[in-house]
């Protein structure tokens, strides 16, 4: 199941402030929305559960998006490769780490 902070991204379909937009609370039977600073509508709890398999598909890509940065290297170290090696070299690398770290589709 994914997080409560992940479906309400989902639910706005953009990045949330989870210090002055939304606040979330947990006080140990789960987390809820505290407070909602939104100008949309407050979602249902039946809204957000609509949204977990989307809300999961994020939270995976995220992880998939870690592991793809911490490949690719620093930018300085991209920029030495492609001196060094040619562009074509790089861009097959990069394809290459693509291709073994696909993200998943909604």
């Amino acid at each position: 199941m994914a997080s409560l902070s992940n479906k309400i991204r989902q639910y706005v379909n953009a990045e949330i402030d989870f210090t002055k937009d939304v606040l979330l609370q947990d006080d140990g039977q789960g987390a809820y929305i505290k407070e909602w600073n939104l100008s949309i509508a407050k979602p249902t709890l039946e809204q957000l559960d609509a949204l977990d398999a989307q809300a999961t598909t994020y939270e995976n890509n995220q992880k998939i998006i870690a592991t793809r940065k911490s490949l690719y290297g620093s930018w300085d170290k991209q920029l030495e490769e492609i001196y060094d090696n040619g562009i074509e070299s790089w861009k097959a690398r990069i394809a290459q780490i693509k291709a073994d770290n696909p993200k998943e589709n909604n």
